[in-house]
């Protein structure tokens, strides 16, 4: 029995019909020039053929210019990622796009979602924020040639991927290098999860810093945590604050656990920031609204947002885009956590 016509197929169906791969069809639907006109055509008539609706986002088509976009986000949208999700849905909705939005624990367990997006139609392309597909899956859903930008990637990428990210390494160099500046030698780090990106290269910008004046990092003086929040960042300098020669200043990977490490100081009766200085990262509302306020280094999340919408509306267009992995700058705020060594080093 035939199909009823005016249903719709399957990207599957239609590539065997043409006698294309899936990854062709997908370019078509996705109106990628990147398919040759006589290819596009023989797609669409295979589709004709199987007695389907047109083939969406075909190049010339109205509907070519208003698929949606898919958005993951593997945590629930508050603070720093909602900032960032609110962002890009903002920024795709004035190139008059919509968003298919998948965020919180559905996004966690989402790795066979991603690798079928390709052969989901009605979609433009996507933006991932941190995902938790592994870099192999990243790179098995490009090399389908299907329009992504991953925001704040959690693992290395292959240069080829489109990514939108803060210069963490630099605004940790800044944090440490104002800490320093100040007379701070004993410096401790508090940093996120030991495999993402963000808190490898946060380390790095630390020990940079140190290393300019001839400091070697201590790695006594070094914690990693499971989750940055301020429960782990509380633990984490509870820690090093048991030191026999504890820090006089600790690097905190982000604001929740700069509070945390608030929080840790406040229960040994070390007064911040004259027993103790502490920096976050981010520039959240909550740095400015604990006591006392954060010196932190400000991540531009709404930049990021837009950064990766227009990085991915000029994929989507088929256009060559030059520069794949955008980092911006984040620069150091200086508030009341911060103030002189209290004692010589």
């Amino acid at each position: 029995m035939g199909r009823r016509p005016g249903s719709r197929v399957t990207i599957r169906a239609i590539a065997d019909e043409a006698g294309v791969s899936i990854a062709t069809v997908s370019r078509v639907i996705n109106g990628r020039d990147a398919v040759a006109p006589a290819t596009q055509e023989m797609v669409r008539q295979a589709a004709r053929r199987l007695g389907g609706a047109a083939v969406p986002g075909a190049p010339g088509t109205p509907e070519a210019a208003v698929l949606p976009v898919f958005v993951s986000c593997p945590y629930q949208l508050t603070d720093y990622f909602g900032t960032i999700v609110t962002s890009v849905i903002e920024t795709l909705d004035l190139h008059g796009r919509k968003a298919v939005v998948q965020a919180g624990g559905s996004a966690q367990g989402s790795r066979g979602s991603l690798l079928e997006l390709p052969r989901t139609p009605g979609l433009a392309g996507a933006v991932l924020v941190l995902p938790p597909s592994s870099t192999e899956d990243l790179r098995a859903l490009h090399a389908q040639h299907y329009p992504l930008v991953v925001i704040d990637p959690r693992a290395e990428l292959p240069e080829d991927v489109a990514s939108v990210s803060a210069a963490h390494a630099a605004g940790a160099r800044r944090l440490t290098g104002h800490l320093i500046g100040l007379g701070h030698r004993r410096i401790g780090f508090v940093g996120g999860p030991v495999d993402w990106l963000a808190s490898r290269n946060r380390l790095v910008g630390y020990a940079s810093a140190l290393a300019e004046i001839g400091v070697l990092p201590d790695r006594e003086l070094i914690r990693h945590i499971t989750e940055p929040t301020a429960d782990e960042g509380r633990r984490a300098a509870l820690s090093l604050l048991a030191h026999p020669r504890p820090p006089t200043a600790i690097v905190a990977f982000n604001d929740k656990t700069a509070a945390g490490t608030l929080r840790a100081a406040g229960s040994l009766g070390l007064r911040v920031p004259e027993d103790l200085s502490v920096t976050g990262f981010d520039d959240s509302e909550l740095s400015d609204s604990i006591t006392p306020t954060l010196t932190t280094a400000r991540q531009p999340l709404e930049e990021m947002g837009r950064m990766a919408v227009s990085l991915l509306m000029r994929l989507v267009a088929g256009h060559a885009v030059d520069t794949l992995h955008v980092e911006l700058a984040t620069p150091l705020v200086v508030r009341e956590s911060t103030a002189p060594a209290p004692h010589p080093a």
